[in-house]
């Protein structure tokens, strides 16, 4: 994971579950898939070099979210507004 790391992690967070990878953008801007999941390496490294393209935009690119939303880390984000009953 270190190597993936070095070699992808200025543009995708990765880390690793029992039977997954997971990348996720380090900016969510981008014009393909922001997320990437997959339980075979080699196919996961493909993904990396040529992402899928993206179903949508990111709810958390719209204007209604940024301005409720605060940036905690790298994919954490926090409301300063309590949860609505």
């Amino acid at each position: 994971m270190q190597l993936l790391q070095r070699h992808y992690g200025d543009r995708w967070n990765i880390r690793r579950t029992e039977h997954l990878w997971i990348a996720t953008l380090r900016k969510p801007d981008a014009e393909h898939a922001p997320t990437l999941v997959e339980p075979d390496l080699e196919e996961f490294v493909r993904q990396l070099e040529d992402p899928p393209a993206s179903i949508g935009r990111s709810l958390l690119s719209g204007g209604w979210f940024q301005s409720r939303l605060h940036t905690l880390t790298d994919g954490i984000y926090r409301s300063e507004e309590p949860p609505s009953a």
